[in-house]
Formats: C-alpha cells, sequence, structure tokens
C-alpha cells in the first residue's frame, strides 16, 4: 500500500509526483517517448486522461517466469523447459562491473534521482527538440524494470505485449507512478537485481544469469569487464547489437558502455581502454529448451510429462491455471524414468529397428505394483524432419499418441482367459477349436440386448492343419483363435468388459473396447503400448491393477522460496484374484518357454508374454513381463498402410513379420538389460494338467506357420486383420456387417484389424 503521511494523506514524494503527473507529465515525460514530432509519430494520447489517482495503487509483479528441469528416478537431467529461459539469482552472485555497466549505460544517475530523473528528462528534451526526432529517452532503469513487468505479465500473448510496450502518454504515466511505489517499497539495489533478472539480453535468454550461460558459458558473478559490457549493450537492442549475428556492431556497442563506464568513474580511463582492445571472447552455449533436446532418447516421456501436468487436474482446476504454472516454470519434476531401464529400451530399438525404415517401434516398460513408467522410446526420434515424428507411439491420443492407438492382435486373449477364469472356468478348460468355424449365433454383452451373428460371418485358424480340441495352455501357446472365439461365445462378452475395465484398458482414442467379438477375441481395436504394459502387469502383480504414473515429485521456486507441489498418485485395485493371476502366468509363462513367443523367451529369469499380429501384417506385437517389470512393444506403421511382408527391418529381411520374431526379440533385449543386476522373483505358477492330446498332434508340426521355430502365433483373424500369424490365427477374408472391415480376418464386428497370435 503507498505510504501516508502522519495526516493520512500522501507523502511529499506522492505529492510532487502527482502535480508531475497531472502536469509536466503531459508533456516533460514525452521526451521519454516521442518528443517532438507526435503526431508525425502516430503516438496515441488515447487512454492517458485517466485520472493519477484513479490508476490502482499497487504494481503487481508476477513470479518471474523461469526454466524447468526434468529429472530422472535417479536425479540426472532429462531436459529443460521454458517460456522464459531465466534463473534468478541475488545481486551477490552478480558481477560487480555488469552492475556497474548496466547503471552507467543506461540511467548513471540511477543512485542520485527518484523514480523519476528531472535532470534527464530535460536534456532529453533539449536533445530531441535539437535533433527533430528521438534521439534520447529519459525512462530510469526503476521506470524501465516496471515496463518489464507488465511485458512479462503478458506472457507469450501478442495483443498484452502490444499494450504493454505501446508508445502513448498513458502508458508512461502508468509507468511513472508504479516507479514511485517500486522506489518507496524495494529500495535501489533490490530494484538493481530485480531489473538484471528480468531484462532481455537476446538469444531466448532473460536475466544476466542466463545471458552469462548463453554467451559465455559462465556464471554471472564471474563475467570479466569488457564481458559485462557487451551485456549491458545488449539490453538497448538485442536484435541490433547480437554478439553471435554481428560481431563487429556488438563491439562498438560495448566500447560505448566502456567509455561511459569511464566518463563516470566507475573504471578508469586505463581499465576501460585494455577492456575495449579485448576480442570479445564468446563461448556460445546453444540454447537448449525443450522436450526435443531429452538425453537418452527420453523426448517422447518428457513431452508424455508435459502433458500430465497440463491435464491433470492436481496441478490447477482449469486447463488455463495449469498451463500458466507450467509456463511460469521454475519448476523441478522428478520423474519415474529410470536409466538404465531407458538406455536399455533405446538400445534395442536401434538394434532392431532403423529410424528410416518403412515401419516403426515404440516401446514402454512399466514396473508392477506401483504404475511407475521405468522407460518409453521409439524408433523414429523426436522431431520434425525427415524419419522424424512429433508423436508418441506409446500412449493414447489425448497425451500426444496416434489417433486410435494400434489392433493389438493375439495380444488381447490373455484377457479373455483371465475372465473366463473369474468366471469359474478352470485352467483346463477345453473346446472342439475347429480349423474354421462360424462365429457364436449370438453373444451375450453387458446391456442384455445380445450380438447376433446376422451375416453368418465365420474364422479359421492359421492353419488348416490346427484342429482341435484344445485345452487352454495349449491353445493359449498355439493362440488358436477359434478356441477363444468359443469361450467369448460361453462366458459371453460383458465378463470381458468387466476385466479389460479393471485393467484400464481402453481404446487410443479412450472410448471402451467395443462390444463385438472381433475386439472382445482377435484385438480388432486399437490400443497403446502403454496401457498394455500396464495391464499386462497386473497379471506380474497377482491381480493388482495400478494406474501408470510418471512424476514422482515437483518443487516449484517462486520468488526465491521453494515448495512442494502435490503430483499425481498410482491408483491401485485389484482386477482379479491371485488364483486367476497365477493361472494366467502359467500359462503365459509357456508362451514364451515354448509357444508363440519362443524368440522373446528371457535366460535366467521367470517371464511370460503373448506375440500379436494383426490384419495384412500391419501390426505386430510383444506384449510380456516377469514379476517385478512389464513392458509392451509394437511394430507397425502409424498410417496402418504398410503390410509387414517382404520387408526390411533393421537390415533384417522378413517375408512376413510375426509378433514372435520381430518385437519379441526387441522385448528379450529391451528387457535383459533394464533388469541386469535387478533381483529375479518367481511366479506363483499353479500346476495344469495336459489337455487331451489331438490325435493329428503328431502330423500338425509347426501348424504351417513358416519357418518361426514355433514363435510364430500371431495370424489375426478379424475382418482384414490378418497379418498373418504365428500360431494358428489366421482367418478367412470376411466381409464384416457394414462394411467396418475389409480384408482377411477372422473377425466380425468391431471397427478395427484384427489379431492373429
Amino acid at each position: 500500500m503507498p505510504k501516508k503521511s502522519s495526516g493520512g494523506g500522501l507523502t511529499a514524494t506522492q505529492q510532487a509526483a502527482k502535480f508531475l503527473g497531472v502536469s509536466v507529465l503531459a508533456g516533460a515525460v514525452l521526451a521519454g517517448i516521442a518528443l517532438p514530432a507526435v503526431g508525425a509519430l502516430g503516438l496515441a494520447a488515447k487512454g492517458s486522461v485517466e485520472s493519477f489517482d484513479e490508476l490502482p495503487a499497487n504494481l503487481k509483479t508476477p513470479p518471474l517466469s523461469q526454466r524447468t528441469t526434468i529429472l530422472d528416478a535417479e536425479g540426472d537431467q532429462i531436459a529443460t523447459v521454458y517460456s522464459r529461459d531465466r534463473t534468478v539469482v541475488d545481486l551477490k552472485n552478480i558481477s560487480p562491473y555488469l552492475q556497474k555497466a548496466i547503471v552507467a549505460i543506461e540511467d548513471s544517475r540511477f543512485y542520485q534521482h527518484g523514480a523519476v530523473d528531472l535532470k534527464g528528462v530535460l536534456r532529453a528534451l533539449n536533445k530531441n527538440a535539437q535533433s527533430g526526432g528521438v534521439s534520447e529517452g529519459a525512462s530510469t532503469l526503476t521506470q524501465q524494470y516496471v515496463k518489464n513487468v507488465f511485458v512479462e505479465e503478458a506472457g507469450d500473448d501478442p495483443t498484452k505485449v502490444a499494450q504493454a510496450t505501446q508508445q502513448t502518454i498513458g502508458r508512461k504515466i502508468r509507468e511513472l507512478k508504479y516507479a514511485i511505489q517500486v522506489e518507496e517499497e524495494l529500495g535501489k539495489k533490490k530494484i538493481l537485481e530485480n531489473y538484471l533478472n528480468i531484462t532481455f539480453f537476446g538469444q531466448q535468454a532473460y536475466g544476466v544469469e542466463a545471458a552469462s550461460q548463453r554467451y559465455f558459458s559462465k556464471h554471472a558473478k564471474e563475467l570479466t569487464l569488457p564481458e559485462s559490457a557487451m551485456l549491458a549493450g545488449i539490453v538497448q537492442s538485442p536484435s541490433r547489437y547480437d554478439p553471435v549475428n554481428d560481431e563487429a556492431e556488438a563491439v562498438k556497442r560495448r566500447n560505448v558502455v566502456l567509455e561511459r563506464m569511464a566518463e563516470v568513474g566507475d573504471v578508469s580511463r586505463a581499465e576501460a581502454d585494455e577492456a575495449k582492445r579485448a576480442p570479445l571472447g564468446l563461448k556460445v552455449t546453444q540454447p537448449k529448451n525443450g522436450c526435443i533436446t531429452a538425453v537418452q532418447g527420453a523426448s517422447f516421456f518428457c513431452k508424455y510429462v508435459e502433458r500430465v501436468f497440463l491435464s491433470d487436474p492436481v496441478f490447477g482446476k482449469t486447463k488455463e491455471e495449469r498451463a500458466k504454472i507450467w509456463n511460469r516454470g521454475g519448476l523441478t519434476i522428478r520423474t519415474t524414468l529410470e536409466p538404465q531401464a531407458q538406455a536399455s529400451v533405446q538400445d534395442s530399438l536401434k538394434d532392431h529397428v532403423y529410424k528410416s525404415d518403412k515401419v516403426a517401434a515404440a516401446a514402454t516398460l512399466v514396473e508392477p505394483g506401483t504404475g511407475k513408467i521405468l522407460a518409453m522410446g521409439q524408433s523414429k526420434p523426436y522431431g520434425y524432419g525427415k524419419n522424424e515424428t512429433e508423436y508418441n507411439f506409446s500412449v493414447n491420443a489425448a497425451m500426444g499418441g496416434s489417433n486410435f492407438g494400434f489392433p493389438t492382435g493375439s495380444t488381447f486373449k490373455p484377457f479373455v482367459a483371465a475372465a473366463a477364469l473369474e468366471q469359474g472356468k478352470p485352467p483346463t478348460q477345453s473346446y472342439p477349436a475347429p480349423y474354421q468355424m462360424p462365429y457364436p449365433q449370438q453373444v451375450q454383452t453387458c446391456s442384455g440386448k445380445p450380438w447376433v451373428n446376422t451375416n453368418n460371418e465365420t474364422l479359421e485358424n492359421e492353419a488348416e492343419t490346427e484342429v482341435g480340441p484344445f485345452a487352454l495352455k495349449e491353445a493359449m501357446e498355439l493362440s488358436v483363435n477359434t478356441y477363444f472365439v468359443e469361450m467369448l461365445g460361453d462366458i459371453g462378452m460383458c465378463p470381458v468388459v468387466k476385466m479389460t475395465d479393471a485393467l484400464g484398458v481402453v481404446q487410443g482414442n479412450g472410448d471402451k473396447v467395443p462390444e463385438v467379438p472381433s475386439s472382445m477375441t482377435l484385438g480388432s481395436t486399437g490400443l497403446s503400448p502403454l496401457t498394455m504394459a500396464s495391464a499386462y502387469a497386473a497379471f506380474a502383480s497377482r491381480g493388482m491393477y495400478c494406474t501408470p504414473v510418471a512424476i514422482e515429485s515437483i518443487t516449484q521456486t517462486v520468488g526465491g522460496a521453494k515448495k512442494s507441489l502435490e503430483v499425481p498418485k498410482s491408483t491401485c485395485s485389484r482386477a482379479m484374484s491371485e488364483k486367476t493371476a497365477d493361472s494366467v502366468n502359467t500359462l503365459l509363462s509357456g508362451v514364451t518357454d515354448s509357444g508363440t513367443g519362443k524368440q522373446a523367451g528371457l535366460s535366467g529369469r521367470a517371464n511370460a508374454g503373448k506375440t500379436g499380429t494383426t490384419d495384412e501384417r500391419k501390426n505386430a506385437w510383444f506384449v510380456g513381463y516377469t514379476p517385478n517389470l512389464s513392458g509392451a512393444v509394437w511394430v507397425g506403421s502409424a498410417s496402418q498402410k504398410v503390410k509387414m511382408t517382404n520387408i526390411s527391418i533393421g537390415g533384417t529381411y522378413h517375408a512376413q513379420v510375426y509378433g514372435g520374431d520381430t518385437p519379441g526379440p526387441i522385448w528379450r533385449d529391451a528387457m535383459t538389460g533394464a533388469l541386469e543386476g535387478k533381483e529375479a522373483p518367481s511366479f506363483n505358477l499353479i500346476s495344469i494338467p495336459s489337455g487331451e492330446k489331438d490325435p493329428k498332434e503328431d502330423d500338425r508340426g509347426d501348424n504351417g506357420r513358416g519357418n518361426d521355430d514355433g514363435n510364430n502365433g500371431d495370424s489375426g483373424f478379424i475382418g482384414g486383420l490378418v497379418d498373418g500369424g504365428t500360431t494358428g490365427d489366421t482367418s478367412g477374408g470376411i466381409t464384416l456387417p457394414g462394411g467396418l472391415f475389409q480384408g482377411q480376418g477372422n473377425g466380425n464386428g468391431g471397427n478395427g484389424g484384427g489379431g492373429r497370435g
């Protein structure tokens, strides 16, 4: 609040200022903006008639925006992000040379005058009148500081910035009133400190610390006399005196500052002359702003963290509130990213898929029981150039991913098995599972209105030799399409819906998985790797599903003080019984041991997983886990236009891509590196007696899956989804109702492409 005299009136200083505001300001202060050619320069007095008394009494000084630092789980820096690259420092941490230089060149009488330098105003009036233009201004450092506060408050809003810098009498009057307040409340040293921290020095650097680091790669307190003079000279016109782009102009301006310092007695003539002879001595550090600069390929994870902050209500009730906090910066965000796991994911992706390949790969690792995202990467780097992308293929659309996610193929089948086991079906459950069959005539849904096979759609397995009956264990290992469709017809779709709801399984666009057989069994619906890794983590943690989290803690620095912010927490809930989870773990251990995922199997530690391939082999998946780590790997085309047949990926030729032979090895190598040196706990496996042996089993061989070493169980079957398969999940081509699916697939009635195994 403004200080009052003992009688309740304005102080002598304020009375003088009021007099200036209503008289001299209308004329003399114009020296600071436009004299003598007011009309010629188009300067508007509109809005300047406002009474001096009617202006708000206090200048609101928003916290200065600063850089935000994002750290990994061990406290090492991943990236810095900012709307203003600024690090606020105390005056004691700013070189005395720089303090003197900025005062000498911008306001040499700073310590002698008040908010307004009347001698400076008269001097400017005289010079401007003589020159016939604006050759000199009369704004004090305090007034400049006030103007910078207005600019800072305007942020990146161009309209507000224009209002904060408009050349009008009204703005000058406002600056003066607030300058009087600032002079009384802060004192000269604090004003200088604030000025040096708020001012723009070009090259994206705000404040002296960022500028010192940008141009000289050192702290502001270490600046020499010539370095300080150069920085002080930039302030008047950061673009004109930019030393990076025009060294000669910067040298001339630096020498002007040195000359002025000698004139006012801040340095001796000899010191000034010696400094003038010194080279600029630039040691430029390039601006490093944003997630694009993240280390270890963590750019996509970094952007995910940003999206979490901007979307989660824990950081503010509205989008605008959250954005304001983010843009203000000054945050230190410690994340869940584990350096060892992240490095392993990136190394594996780099080894198996080239960024120039026609397809891409994405991988995400999640910790069971906590929901912590430990690693997230993809083969195409973050960026806007050739073979780069800004889309995060590991997450849903709302968090920067693809619009719909990617069809998962047979990696969806464990959800069906878990739902059936929860309904009381035994792990030895057997079904006829013929090579080819029609979809059930009708299947119950949660709404009570059954799905009806009105078009008599059919599906088939990968090979004609793949004929049941099969028990659950073998059907899972071989990824038998007809088996799981029969299981769905037996239990209905509602148990599967309840299971996927409990596991956080939603489409890439955020919608629930549709209640149609192709989506409910064969993975025709698009999901994200993070969704799949988190869902499978519930199997690893014996039935406890935990929502994924990326942020451990946040510390916010405001005005030199630090405080902790609340962060989103993982919510863990029981998705299935321990018995069901143990049964699924046993089933999926067989997949990596001798089934379609054999090529993905880990050595020396318990592991389980499932392969998946979709329509025309446009997507291939491997999702797997150990008791202490879950991971999902997707390989395919973001456009869903590339068929992975007769294709080279990572320098390896594939006649046909399977979930076991391409994403499987990526998963294996990523998990191996991430788990190196970590404990190797065991699953709580159960005993599942072998089912009745198929009399044709001895003749089946590799079930017609080609050279996949028994690991190709990924042929999908959904309408137009067949990408080939590993274990026998390919189905004949069908045209689904309403033309929703096209191509060969085993699916009916969904909205996407199907899964093979």
